[in-house]
């Protein structure tokens, strides 16, 4: 075998890198962290963000490492569900463990707000790349 013989490594995603979907990822969660405490508590705006947003985060990278989301990072179905679901649910398991509310309409909000941000820009990308490619 020579180096001739040798295929160069594929990179993980096409167009856009893993640290950027990654990012994109962060920062939706704490737009979604953010308008909540907007909408509730308007005192202490960048802890209170961060407090919120921390147990969010943390259930992403959890979805993130359990999908290996790296691999195919736009992939709605290979990444986004479990980055979507391992936020909500992991969010929801560490909020319960430190004492913070979990009540079922927010669940409900959390489940549909971070599907439309974590799951929507993966799907406006596939779609733009279908498109780009017809």
């Amino acid at each position: 075998m020579s180096f001739r013989d040798v295929q160069p490594a594929k990179p993980p995603t096409r167009g856009l890198p893993v640290a950027a979907v990654a990012a994109a990822d962060v920062i939706l969660i704490l737009v979604f962290a953010g308008i909540g405490r907007d909408a509730h508590q308007r005192g202490d705006v960048l802890t209170g963000v961060l407090l919120t947003a921390w147990p969010f985060l943390a259930g992403a990278a959890l979805g993130w490492t359990a999908a290996r989301a790296w691999r195919h990072p736009l992939s709605v179905r290979r990444a986004g569900l479990a980055v979507w679901l391992g936020s909500v649910a992991g969010g929801m398991a560490l909020r319960a463990l430190t004492g913070q509310t979990v009540v079922l309409p927010f669940v409900i909000v959390a489940l549909l707000s971070l599907g439309v941000l974590l799951l929507g820009y993966r799907l406006v990308l596939a779609f733009l790349n279908r498109r780009r490619r017809a």
